[in-house]
């Protein structure tokens, strides 16, 4: 399966799609977000994805703050987990601003809407694709309003069980989503390292197969999962990031701060290079050491004109460039036609059958 986000093509022998998710980072200023932007683009990100939401419209007014949000932004009852929100949401003006410096950058704007009006306000900007969030991956009716638009969905799938994945996949497929990326990811934030399971990735694509692709939403703090989620074989890789992780906000401290998103940039393109084609073939960057250090069939000692070749009469010895190993039964039983001296190098004219 291949499909476009934007100018991008996603699926089979293509790059990984990195996402360089911006998120609410922003601390809800314009300024800030378009120095996130400019970071995302100078590290080689396909894309930078923000979060579109309406405070009231996504949480209760008395809704308790989650325990990393108690870790990272305080107990203080003067600021409830809905005025936190607030100062994070991205008004309609800041949407156009960002994807207009987005679009003078070349670099694919993208954003998680976490209702519905965020999500036609999105749809009215000309959005390539919609990312849902793992809070809304069973919210069937903000799935089936997304869906109707006709775009690439990439679904989350953290603080889930595999039924509800299956039951979500499911409710996508019977709704009209046919692109679909499917990612692993773990609700911790930071995660640890044993909690990435990312053999998920595998049992995914045995459950789904050809009907979707597959990606991994990464919350863990290290650098051996870009390597190895892109071993797996993903499309796409998503990872927060930020400007500094000292700054006020949720999210900073599972961040990479801009040397290590580019650092995680370049690993996965480096893994993708190593990763290289499924044939076994001989490289050209190895024709000459093949010549070299390979093996020849060769005399093991002197043979007469006339002499029935058997095995104790031939070794193998470097170089590579005369008949090969693999072949001495083909040379074994026929007669020398001239005599051989010890250690020459074996050839077809040299001798035939009797």
């Amino acid at each position: 399966m291949i499909f476009k986000i934007e100018n991008k093509l996603i699926g089979k022998d293509q790059p990984i799609f990195f996402i360089a998710e911006a998120g609410v980072n922003h601390n809800g200023s314009l300024d800030k977000a378009k120095k996130l932007v400019d970071v995302a683009k100078e590290c080689g990100a396909d894309a930078v994805k923000f979060q579109s939401f309406i405070t009231d419209e996504i949480i209760l007014p008395n809704a308790p703050k989650s325990k990393y949000h108690i870790e990272t932004t305080g107990e203080d009852v003067k600021q409830s987990w809905t005025e936190l929100l607030k100062t994070q949401e991205m008004s309609k003006k800041m949407h156009e601003n960002l994807i207009e410096y987005c679009k003078n950058k070349k670099i694919i704007f993208l954003s998680t809407p976490y209702e519905e009006k965020s999500a036609d306000l999105l749809d009215s900007f000309g959005m390539p694709a919609f990312k849902i969030a793992s809070t809304d991956n069973n919210n069937n009716k903000l799935l089936k309003h997304v869906a109707a638009k006709g775009k690439p969905i990439i679904l989350s799938t953290a603080m889930s069980s595999e039924e509800e994945v299956v039951e979500s996949m499911n409710f996508l497929f019977k709704v009209g989503a046919t692109e679909i990326v499917l990612m692993q990811c773990t609700g911790s934030y930071p995660s640890d390292l044993r909690d990435s399971n990312l053999n998920v990735i595998k049992k995914y694509k045995e459950i789904f197969k050809d009907k979707c692709l597959f990606g991994y939403s990464d919350h863990t703090e290290n650098f051996i999962n870009p390597i190895a989620a892109s071993a797996i074989g993903i499309s796409m890789y998503e990872k927060h990031f930020t400007l500094d992780k000292k700054l006020e906000g949720p999210d900073h401290r599972m961040s990479l701060n801009p040397d290590e998103l580019q650092k995680t940039i370049k690993i996965i393109k480096q893994t993708e290079t190593s990763l290289g084609v499924f044939k076994k073939q001989v490289l050209s960057c190895e024709i000459e050491n093949r010549k070299k250090l390979k093996k020849s069939l060769v005399a093991k000692e002197n043979i007469s004109k006339g002499t029935k070749l058997t095995y104790d009469l031939i070794t193998s010895k470097r170089p590579g460039t005369g008949i090969s190993p693999s072949d001495i039964e083909k040379v074994v039983g026929q007669v020398s036609v001239v005599d051989i001296k010890k250690n020459t190098l074996l050839k077809k004219d040299m001798f035939n059958h009797e």
